[in-house]
């Protein structure tokens, strides 16, 4: 396992720099988050599969799958976004807080997602390597609850899509379908589909620590995934740039509906529902 997280962060400080000079050269910034999702999920195949020690296991080719399907989706839909909009709000705020600064921060900001995927890998090891031959009902649970986060984040984001590309909608807020249930529904997707390994990982079958006591290494993919988009370069970054842009009305959405974890909404007295 050692081996194969050691590949995973020298791979991805090629990556991130690499990133880091793309964005600079298209003066994009997101062009940062489709290199990490796309090397993110090459070092998770590689990680998964262990080709130097030898033929992989049924369980090692079930991860590496989840992994791919996971970074395809994802890579995909940042990259056509990035080409095809404007620059993400978060990167057009940090541009003007930073300033002469930007260059340099934003090395900063994209290298330290290298130890970041290092430490995703290590929960996506925890779960190809476990020990046994076959697959185990766990290992089709994990399958599952991966799929179905990948097809709630691919649904928030195409509501979000057809929202945006209602002219009418110029200038509200999305507060529909999913949106309505949280403000981050894609977030919530995201980090759901991290809990899978430890899913795959733990082996409950034995006394604490189980059999494969290296399992429990596989909780801090949904820890990090977590503290990241909700700590910091998920939501409190897009959220301060929808306050500036968007003002009482953002706060009134903030008031009702929670920032991850859905939960009913709650009636706002200044709310108009679609108005927003």
């Amino acid at each position: 396992m050692l081996i194969a997280l050691l590949f995973a962060f020298h791979f991805m400080v090629v990556v991130m720099v690499t990133a880091w000079a793309v964005s600079l050269k298209t003066d994009n910034t997101g062009w940062i988050d489709v290199f990490w999702t796309f090397g993110t999920g090459i070092s998770g195949v590689v990680v998964a599969l262990s080709p130097w020690a030898g033929a992989p296991s049924e369980r090692q080719i079930l991860v590496a799958i989840l992994v791919a399907i996971w970074s395809i989706r994802l890579g995909s839909y940042i990259a056509v976004r990035v080409a095809r909009s404007a620059e993400d709000a978060r990167y057009v705020m940090m541009k003007e807080e930073w300033g002469r600064r930007f260059n340099a921060n934003l090395f900063g900001l994209a290298i330290v997602q290298a130890p970041a995927t290092t430490l995703l890998c290590a929960s996506i090891a925890a779960a190809a390597l476990r020990p046994g031959a076959g697959l185990t009902p766990e290992d089709f649970i994990g399958a599952a609850i991966l799929l179905i986060a990948i097809l709630g984040e691919g649904r928030a984001d195409s509501q979000m899509k057809a929202f945006k590309a209602d002219p009418a909608n110029h200038g509200k807020i999305m507060d529909r379908g999913l949106w309505g249930l949280s403000r981050h529904p894609n977030y919530v997707f995201e980090w759901l589909g991290w809990v899978a390994y430890p899913v795959i990982a733990i082996d409950l079958s034995g006394s604490w620590p189980g059999p494969w006591p290296l399992g429990w290494l596989s909780l801090i993919a949904p820890v990090v995934m977590y503290l990241i988009l909700t700590r910091l370069t998920g939501v409190p970054p897009l959220e301060k740039a929808m306050l500036k842009s968007r003002g009482q009305a953002f706060v009134d959405y903030q008031n009702r509906v929670g920032a991850f974890f859905p939960r009913p909404a709650r009636k706002s007295p200044t709310s108009a529902g679609a108005t927003r």
